[in-house]
């Protein structure tokens, strides 16, 4: 760890939230000498006091660590850049159009890579009147479901969240949709919780 360059992010941290270095300390319960200390490189925090930290300057921990908020390009906003994450733990869904540092239950995830839908994982779209009904011949049991849809163009997305004993379908808006059966207008992704990631 290299302190002088913690230090440096710690002050940056502190003068981004308008603080004193005494009103950081107060909140922390320890001495301003020791935040000045830190600042100038002199010392890093201890291991127990990092959580402290990461919560006040809402900064991970691992930044902190490395003394440095590196910075992600400006994104444009091409939502077809969309990546999906789930955890393996709770099963929560995240999604994002940049480039980020995701975790969930004290894990790091990788974002899901999409496979083309094979035999087992087809998707059936039927055109009705003001929507698109999307059906899959896919068992709905806690142990093996479809936990969700979305529909992703351009400039917007539509996610929907199924779970498991109810029908493994779902009723799309054609103002979302499109024309789903256009390549170019948007892509339907859909999570099989023992196969991963598929998109047509």
């Amino acid at each position: 760890m290299d302190c002088i360059k913690v230090g440096t992010l710690l002050r940056a941290l502190r003068k981004e939230k308008e603080m004193t270095q005494k009103q950081v300390a107060d909140q922390m319960h320890i001495s301003d000498k020791t935040i000045s200390k830190w600042e100038r490189g002199l010392g890093c925090p201890d291991v127990s006091l990092l959580g402290e930290l990461s919560e006040l300057f809402e900064v991970n921990i691992e930044k902190i660590l490395l003394g440095d908020l590196e910075s992600n390009d400006l994104e444009t906003g091409n939502l077809k850049k969309m990546k999906f994450y789930v955890c393996p733990n709770c099963g929560n869904v995240i999604s994002n159009t940049g480039e980020a540092d995701i975790s969930c239950c004290g894990r790091k995830l990788a974002a899901l890579v999409a496979k083309p839908a094979d035999e087992k994982h087809a998707v059936t779209v039927e055109d009705a009147e003001r929507e698109y009904y999307i059906t899959f011949d896919h068992e709905m049991s806690k142990a093996h479901f479809i936990s969700f849809v979305a529909y992703v163009t351009s400039d917007r997305s539509l996610f929907i969240k199924l779970y498991p004993e109810q029908n493994a379908s779902a009723h799309l808006p054609k103002i979302v949709g499109g024309n789903l059966m256009k390549k170019s207008s948007g892509r339907l992704y859909y999570y099989c919780s023992q196969h991963g990631l598929w998109v047509v």
